[in-house]
């Protein structure tokens, strides 16, 4: 701690020894807010503040762990593990395990993840006979999240005539049925989801005023990383919490506000003097990241917002270069030339595949990047993919663990109850849901029922389903007993898991059979971590609890697998957050595609849309380009673009080529002729993205009768005249290229191949 102002600049120094009170830290991109996090908690423990008395929130179990191991190098494990650190979902987990007396649910509640919801709403869109085309399991659960991180329970949904009307209107008007249903089956299951981690602690602290005074008293000090990412929900929570003691500390920037679509509100930043008007401000506004010209670039970009806390950013780094522009006449052609550029780069300067990002605004853009680098041979990553914990044998696998700890877990039954195959078909299932509805019971529970036999299920059936109950119960009574890994080794044996796997010798059999052996030396790995953490009991039983706590809660940013590693990485903005790279390409920067068509006629949209943009463009490190492509296929139909306004807002001294905004055209800096689109290619020029001309070889003014004729009439052998390039002869036709192209010998003996699309030109004859 002797050496802290040598570690942090003179703001960062300032904000992490003024620990006492409310502060609000404007945290620019790149300015070093993890590392002045970091100093700000040992400085705090540094000064004789208790580690179980600090309560510090991220959003990514990545960045808390990371957050951590710095603590430890600094104030020594012995205090850094007694920190309350966490996401959000994981501190308030472990509440509502610690206070099971006050939620009405067990210490050993589920987490259902979003595919465990939609499952739940299908099956009850089907009990309630409603439409499952208008009902969509993905829209109701979005709807019922919305809900849920508003404090709106089932109750006061049904209550509410504004969200009532709401759902007429999109005519879906039984959703607070589906809503209720929805909470009275997790709460059967014992189960909670995300959402209702959030929910049901604001419900423990509003109901129980004892319960919120002890964890009042416990976390003294408060400290919330991105803080403009939080809802109204973790809003309230940390508002509660910190009223007692009033030392809350807030980092983030509301520039990088972008996930309204899942409730963030950047209110909470921008009206945080409201809430502690004695508050200290630190504007962390250094970037350490990128070089000057990314930096200042993305401030003339941000400038334009108006709902915004105002600083200006800046760089000591290197001026690097200006920002890249690629110009394509096509997406197809957009993906190629990217593609190329990434390869120029690495051949020339020898850098790594992971040193390059391509970011999108949806993740329908892929395949045309994917398709470009798969012809390259350069290998590549999908982020937002299918996760390792999404894998059918996994979820399965999980499954059993789930159903060992919470018997009454519903989804994790019926995942695995004829997994392996047991005799157990969709129609038994069926009549045990029936059942087990008209007992108001679990699934397993029901299976356990003396009235079974009062169900349409066979009486041979209704064995296979106790044989099944027996030999969980038998596995549940040992999960405290037991070490995780120990018992994920029984499991998976005594299943009969490895079985089956081993029974499908293909490819995809040995993977799945791989994946479940990594499963398992991830929980060895697991336990390990958690014994060496806890210093004080050197005989610490790791249960499977524990473990199935800490899955629920992992997320895609956690699960980077070392042969992921040294690619090129394709994603959308939204995941590229928190993220750097050497090289960014910002594709498909178009009108109604980013911004999304979706929010150009609502300006707080606009804005939040100019902010996805400034994050892209603050992920670069050495070099950002921009690329657009002036015609895309949307549904079958081939449709003209126009630059977005993004990239028209970008001042002229930071691009490597200057805009002419009335044809929203690219040209050279140095060059004031007046030119057209298709006379402008894109291409990578000494490794630097840049847009040049094709050379003008005559000037030509076209005749006064000059009205472009529609090239579906133009034919080969035809004469033609070029508003340019002046008269000459189609000698050939290639409609299956992109756009279709004509080649054109012209009076001046000069052949060019142009763009029907693009190319201005009269028939003669």
């Amino acid at each position: 701690m002797a050496n802290i102002q040598n570690e942090l600049n003179e703001i960062q120094y300032n904000a992490a020894t003024s620990i006492n009170g409310a502060s609000l830290i404007i945290a620019g991109a790149g300015s070093g807010k993890t590392r002045t996090l970091t100093y700000r908690i040992a400085y705090m423990i540094a000064q004789g503040i208790e580690p179980q008395n600090i309560l510090a929130l991220t959003f990514t179990n990545k960045a808390a762990k990371e957050m951590r191991e710095r603590i430890k190098t600094i104030v020594g494990w012995q205090n850094s593990y007694k920190l309350w650190m966490g996401t959000f979902h994981s501190i308030f987990s472990r509440i509502l395990r610690s206070e099971p007396q006050a939620t009405g649910y067990t210490a050993n509640f589920t987490i259902y993840d979003t595919a465990d919801s939609r499952s739940l709403i299908k099956s009850i869109v089907r009990e309630l006979d409603y439409d499952e085309t208008k009902y969509k399991a993905n829209e109701i659960q979005s709807r019922i999240s919305k809900a849920k991180n508003s404090l709106i329970t089932p109750q006061a949904y049904a209550a509410n005539a504004i969200l009532l009307d709401e759902d007429k209107k999109q005519r879906k008007p039984y959703i607070f049925n589906i809503y209720a249903a929805y909470a009275q089956k997790c709460k059967l299951a014992n189960a909670m989801d995300f959402d209702d981690l959030l929910l049901n602690t604001n419900i423990l602290f509003r109901d129980n005023a004892d319960v919120l005074e002890k964890y009042q008293n416990q976390f003294k000090y408060i400290l919330i990383d991105e803080y403009q990412d939080t809802n109204y929900s973790q809003y309230l929570i940390i508002k509660k919490l910190a009223q007692k003691h009033g030392n809350v500390c807030v980092v983030g920037d509301d520039a990088q506000s972008i996930y309204a679509f899942r409730g963030a509100r950047i209110e909470n930043i921008l009206n945080y003097k409201n809430d502690y008007p004695d508050y200290k401000e630190f504007k962390l506004e250094e970037n350490y990241r990128s070089t000057q010209t990314i930096v200042n670039a993305a401030n003339s970009v941000i400038k334009h917002n108006s709902n915004q806390l105002r600083k200006k950013c800046f760089s000591k780094n290197d001026e690097g270069d200006k920002i890249g522009v690629i110009k394509a006449y096509t997406d197809q052609e957009e993906g190629f030339l990217i593609a190329n550029s990434i390869s120029d780069i690495i051949y020339s300067k020898h850098t790594q595949y992971n040193d390059f990002a391509i970011l999108y605004r949806t993740n329908a853009q892929s395949r045309i990047f994917e398709d470009a680098l798969r012809k390259k041979s350069i290998p590549y990553k999908i982020y937002g993919g299918l996760s390792f914990y999404q894998r059918a044998e996994i979820k399965d696998f999980i499954a059993y663990l789930r159903l060992c700890v919470n018997n009454n877990d519903d989804e994790a039954f019926k995942r695995i109850v004829n997994y392996p195959a047991r005799g157990i078909g969709n129609t038994t299932i069926e009549r045990l849901q029936a059942f087990a509805n008209s007992q108001q019971k679990s699934l397993f529970d029901a299976v356990k029922s003396e009235y079974i036999y009062q169900s349409e299920i066979k009486s041979a059936t209704q064995n296979k389903l106790r044989n099944f109950v027996e030999f969980i119960e038998n596995l549940t009574a040992k999960t405290l007993i037991t070490d995780a890994f120990d018992f994920a080794q029984e499991l998976v044996f005594t299943s009969g898991i490895i079985a089956d796997l081993k029974q499908d010798t293909s490819v995809e059999g040995m993977s799945r059979y791989e994946n479940i052996e990594s499963l398992l030396n991830g929980i060895q790995e697991f336990c390990d971590n958690e014994k060496e953490n806890n210093i004080e009991q050197s005989d610490f039983l790791i249960t499977i609890n524990e473990y199935i706590d800490n899955v629920a809660l992992i997320t895609d940013a956690d699960n980077e697998k070392e042969e992921d590693k040294n690619k090129v990485s394709l994603m959308t903005v939204h995941q590229a957050k928190g993220m750097e790279y050497n090289y960014v390409y910002i594709v498909g920067m178009e009108e109604n595609l980013f911004p999304s068509n979706m929010s150009i006629l609502s300006l707080n949209e606009i804005e939040e849309e100019r902010r996805l943009f400034y994050v892209a463009l603050t992920r670069a490190k050495i070099k950002a380009c921009v690329s657009f492509a002036a015609s895309r296929y949307r549904w079958g139909k081939l449709e003209s673009n126009n630059v977005s306004r993004f990239v028209r807002e970008i001042d002229d001294e930071f691009l490597e080529t200057t805009l002419d905004d009335n044809r929203s055209t690219f040209m050279l800096n140095d060059d004031n002729d007046d030119d057209d689109f298709g006379n402008i290619i894109s291409k990578p020029v000494s490794n630097v993205i840049t847009v040049i001309k094709r050379p003008t070889l005559n000037q030509y003014t076209p005749s006064e009768d000059f009205i472009p004729s529609d090239y579906k009439d133009i034919r080969i052998g035809m004469r033609i005249e070029h508003e340019r390039f002046g008269y000459g002869k189609v000698v050939d036709i290639d409609k299956n290229e992109p756009d279709g192209r004509m080649v054109v010998m012209f009076d001046d003996n000069t052949k060019k191949t142009l763009i029907f699309k693009y190319a201005k030109v009269r028939i003669v004859r």
